[in-house]
């Protein structure tokens, strides 16, 4: 099979099963790389950032963020929970087909998820690539780490095209994160939401790359769209990018920004992380810990709305694509 054959987007036809694509995360207990134990936090950041002596302290900076989130993330368990929950949305529109999950960076590793789909002979894959705004980072290297999957399992008969459909301005996604933010400020006033500072987050990535992808526009669209729903001026911010990196990142910092919306007076920090499906890390720790304490710290509320999550118009719109 060509490499190119990967790269093809869907078109309608005959599916015999559904691959969501995932980062992936590291779940509780040992991952067996090292004696004594450092836990899978640590393996799993050693595997992204690499093992190499001179990355030892950034792989031990990140790895403690884990640490004090009880050592694992739920990446995994919740994009699980996404695939039950499209695989029940499907079955409604009367689609039973067979969902599978595969993570770029942890069990279960695409490879070894794709090696499952081959055993049990499914041969035309509709993979979702779990990410709503594009760049290299998020979309490109996804794919090829797919290409490297199937080379690995070496079955030359499989066919993976992706969900080609541009969805961060489709109205389930656009009212699935309308709705995490009601309902995260339920208990404030009319008022006072009118009053605060609504701001939307995505992980930042390089300048460079920002300019060669559509990641930073359509992340605003989204963000737009969402606060036109709620009648609301906003604000983006860009949030997990390196100490100290050594090319700039987008910005401002979701950090920066809540300093400077306090400066002006502004109480309340509204802060909705819409570059990101499920919580990751980013958002325990760089929002429920670090962001959090940035707007305490200068006497400003946090409010931290959810992400879409198994939210039934997200899900529904997945189903509806497909």
């Amino acid at each position: 099979m060509k490499k190119d054959t990967h790269l093809e987007y869907s078109s309608r036809g005959t599916y015999d099963s559904i691959l969501l694509v995932g980062f992936g995360g590291p779940t509780p207990g040992c991952c067996r790389q090292h004696d004594p134990c450092p836990g899978e936090a640590h393996c799993f950041v050693e595997g992204i950032v690499g093992n190499a002596p001179s990355n030892a302290a950034r792989v031990q900076e990140v790895a403690n963020h884990y640490v004090k989130l009880g050592g694992f993330s739920p990446f995994n368990e919740l994009t699980f929970k996404q695939a039950e929950a499209l695989g029940d949305a499907l079955r409604k529109q009367g689609v039973d087909s067979p969902i599978y999950v595969g993570m770029r960076n942890w069990t279960p590793y695409l490879h070894e998820t794709i090696e499952k789909m081959v055993e049990r002979k499914h041969r035309n894959v509709l993979a979702i690539i779990m990410s709503a705004y594009r760049s290299k980072a998020s979309w490109e290297r996804y794919q090829n780490d797919v290409i490297a999957a199937v080379e690995t399992v070496g079955d030359q008969t499989l066919s993976i095209r992706y969900l080609e459909d541009l969805w961060h301005l489709n109205p389930g996604f656009i009212n699935a994160i309308a709705e995490r933010i009601r309902s995260a400020c339920s208990n404030i006033s009319e008022s006072r939401f009118a009053e605060a500072a609504l701001i939307f987050t995505a992980h930042a990535i390089p300048q460079v790359a920002a300019k060669t992808s559509p990641y930073p526009e359509q992340f605003r669209q989204t963000a737009s769209a969402v606060a036109e729903v709620l009648g609301s001026d906003f604000d983006i911010a860009y949030q997990s990018a390196p100490d100290n990196p050594t090319v700039p990142w987008t910005g401002p910092d979701i950090n920066d920004l809540i300093r400077e919306k306090r400066k002006a007076g502004v109480q309340d920090a509204i802060v909705s992380p819409i570059g990101f499906l499920c919580d990751h890390v980013e958002v325990l720790y760089d929002l429920d810990l670090e962001a959090k304490a940035t707007a305490e710290a200068c006497g400003m509320n946090f409010i931290r709305a959810g992400t879409v999550g198994e939210h039934p118009d997200f899900i529904d719109m997945l189903a509806n694509l497909v």
